[in-house]
């Protein structure tokens, strides 16, 4: 498969601060990446710098070919961005936010782009209604939503379930699955290691501004010792048990149906 980001030598410091020491990774297009890393580690300096809206001190960096020094303009044309917290508009209802983007990104028929990407993201229903009466899973899926608006080549989203309940969290997890599954190159960042594992074709771990991993799950647990065996009772999660508990969400039953 061709690269849809390629990222050589990458340093990036704030005053005596070293933040990113070198970073090298490449993200196949239409794949999920995840990029893994504790609070600090540099996954959203990295971002923003892969964004065009950080200039790094060293190193190269290019999205669909284009480097994001030299050609920034034809990167921001490849790209789109959800950050950490959901970007809408909460006196717009959802349909009226992603009408909005599309008149500013000049579509034509942003009408008839708004009422697929609701379809798409299950949120049709609630089109119609203020984005401030929306739960924080429903923000979160219309922000990734308005975030495609223009059918971009890559998307990163960072960090794009903080706060989230468990439920909303699988609700994202099912969007991201569907991006990746329509061609669509998704960079994820992440500090939570079990998003990592459900949603990634490789996982790079970034550690004090290097990255010291970088595989598939299968070769990051073959980095470890061979499992043994063993027998022991199996007790649920407390993420299974609330689950169980709450039943099915509605766009769960939806898509059983």
């Amino acid at each position: 498969m061709s690269t849809a980001i390629s990222v050589r030598g990458i340093e990036k410091s704030y005053k005596d601060l070293r933040v990113l020491r070198g970073v090298d990774f490449e993200v196949e297009k239409g794949s999920i990446f995840a990029l893994l890393g504790s609070n600090g580690a540099g996954k959203t300096t990295m971002v923003r710098i892969l964004s065009t809206l950080l200039k790094a001190d060293a190193g190269t960096a290019t999205v669909q070919g284009h480097d994001v020094a030299t050609d920034p303009l034809k990167v921001r044309e490849a790209i789109s961005l959800t950050g950490q917290f959901a970007a809408v508009d909460e006196i717009l209802t959802g349909r009226e936010n992603l009408v909005l983007v599309a008149k500013l990104r000049h579509l034509a028929n942003p009408g008839e782009v708004a009422d697929r990407l609701l379809a798409t993201f299950r949120l049709t229903d609630a089109g119609g209604r203020k984005v401030g009466t929306y739960s924080g899973g429903m923000r979160r899926r219309l922000d990734i939503a308005m975030s495609l608006v223009g059918d971009p080549e890559v998307i990163y989203l960072d960090e794009p379930t903080t706060g989230l309940d468990p439920e909303a969290r699988i609700e994202v997890w099912d969007v991201v699955k569907k991006l990746a599954g329509s061609g669509t190159t998704v960079l994820l960042t992440t500090q939570y290691l079990d998003e990592a594992e459900q949603l990634a074709d490789r996982i790079a771990i970034l550690h004090e501004g290097r990255i010291i991993a970088n595989g598939t799950l299968a070769e990051l647990k073959a980095l470890l010792p061979a499992a043994k065996v063993e027998y022991v009772e199996k007790q649920p999660t407390l993420e299974e048990i609330f689950l169980t508990l709450i039943g099915p969400s509605a766009a769960q039953k939806e898509d059983a149906a």
